[in-house]
């Protein structure tokens, strides 16, 4: 696989407010709300995304419902691997598969322009392949 950083992390929290209260004051980073409930760190460096995600969120990208799973392990976490490319996610996927991995969300395209595909890993944390263009401005201008 051709990871090039870690693209994102951070909780999947049950309690938006909860959450950023919890971040925001005991370890006094400061966030940007970029979509309702869903904050990024501000300037944080050593990934590219610290962003607190929703859990009704997480079960909407990966399972179309905002109710996650019973059957499955509620994700406490999610981490992204950029890829090289957009082929390099689907490469990324199917080298997964290929191990044996179950891919919950196959490679695509969302609707602000990042390629995902998602799986969880044995402890329940949601990973994610991943490309934004925005991450590669030396390939967009």
């Amino acid at each position: 696989m051709d990871i090039r950083f870690i693209a994102g992390f951070g909780p999947i929290t049950r309690s938006g407010a909860e959450g950023l209260a919890f971040w925001s004051t005991a370890f006094g980073l400061r966030f940007d709300e970029m979509a309702p409930d869903y904050h990024h760190a501000h300037g944080l460096a050593g990934a590219n995304v610290f962003g607190l995600w929703p859990l009704a969120q997480a079960a909407r990208a990966t399972f179309g419902t905002d109710d996650w799973p019973e059957d499955r392990p509620v994700p406490q976490a999610w981490l992204e691997f950029e890829m090289a490319s957009p082929e390099a996610v689907a490469a990324g996927e199917a080298e997964l598969a290929e191990g044996g991995h179950e891919i919950l969300v196959r490679a695509h395209v969302e609707p602000w322009g990042q390629w995902t595909a998602r799986l969880q890993s044995p402890e329940g944390l949601l990973v994610g392949l991943s490309y934004l263009p925005d991450f590669h401005p030396e390939l967009t201008r």
